[in-house]
């Protein structure tokens, strides 16, 4: 049996029969929960969060228009949940570094990166992402990891499309000269 689209478990659900919206949730919990945890950076928060972004989904399910994709509107309520989540925990939200980093010879950094052992290299990324802005971490995932186009990034975030395309490079740009600078320190720790 063919997996039913996100439209036809909307339909059913609004005509009735909610234990569609079961199918909803497993299609969507990951993202959804990656988008939180990326954004409060705490387990129970993320979890929290999902839920309450699945529960808001739910009852305004009936509203949704259908100009974007569900995925789309579901991230968009993540987000803002997690967003809401923060700034009720008094957590401030720290705008990228505005600071133009260099010319970063990038082929070099790949070079060292790839002369790491996995588990060296899931260290450094992670003390990396551990550095990015809630925003910047979400961008990251979207785009880098889950592969969504920059429409629909923009659609999540509520950032214009040239805005997500800005910060998207000035996060790997950043990303690049964090590696650069954590990889200058590793090996001097080596000499």
């Amino acid at each position: 049996m063919e997996p039913r689209d996100d439209n036809h478990c909307i339909s059913e659900v609004i005509a009735g029969n909610t234990a569609s919206y079961a199918v909803l949730i497993d299609r969507h919990k990951d993202l959804v929960f990656t988008i939180a945890m990326n954004i409060t950076r705490n387990r129970e928060d993320a979890e929290e969060v999902a839920q309450d972004a699945f529960l808001k989904a739910f009852q305004k399910l009936s509203g949704f228009r259908k100009e974007s994709s569900f995925q789309t509107w579901l991230y968009r309520i993540a987000y803002n949940e997690a967003i809401s989540k923060i700034r009720k925990n008094k957590v401030k939200l720290m705008d990228l570094e505005e600071e133009i980093t260099g010319n970063i010879p990038e082929e070099e950094v790949e070079e060292e990166v790839a002369g790491l052992d996995e588990q060296e290299q899931k260290l450094v990324i992670g003390k990396i992402l551990d550095n990015l802005t809630e925003i910047d971490r979400v961008m990251v995932t979207l785009f880098y990891l889950e592969n969504n186009p920059v429409s629909e990034i923009s659609a999540v975030t509520g950032l214009g499309e040239s805005n997500v395309k800005v910060r998207l490079h000035r996060v790997r740009k950043r990303i690049y000269s964090d590696l650069q600078q954590i990889l200058k320190k590793s090996t001097l720790r080596t000499i």
